[in-house]
């Protein structure tokens, strides 16, 4: 198996700023921890902006198969967390997938 990533998992979330920095906790400490067991890299990114705040999680997979097997199916169902009713503005619907471009490095 590759160790470079060839696939990005990305999850999009907001949340009201008053839930902000709980959500992120709550993210950290139950949603990313999964993804650094098997992915080869975890990003989460906060945009905080004045009415709501947006969480984005990337995961970064060797190719389809390895994401297929941590997702146990469609990589592109949304898994949620058991809070994320509670905390999120609404639940997400869809998970994007992108391929990883490789910099040109000459």
């Amino acid at each position: 198996m590759t160790k470079v990533p060839t696939i990005a998992r990305i999850w999009r979330g907001r949340t009201k700023p008053e839930f902000a920095d709980e959500y992120e906790a709550y993210n950290r400490a139950e949603g990313v921890p999964p993804l650094q067991k098997t992915a080869l890299g975890v990003q989460l990114l906060r945009e905080d902006r004045k009415d709501e705040t947006w969480f984005t999680t990337i995961s970064y997979w060797a190719d389809m198969e390895s994401m297929t097997a941590f997702t146990k199916g469609d990589p592109e169902q949304v898994h949620h967390l058991a809070r994320d009713a509670e905390l999120l503005c609404e639940l997400p619907e869809r998970i994007q997938i992108q391929i990883v471009v490789p910099p040109n490095l000459r």
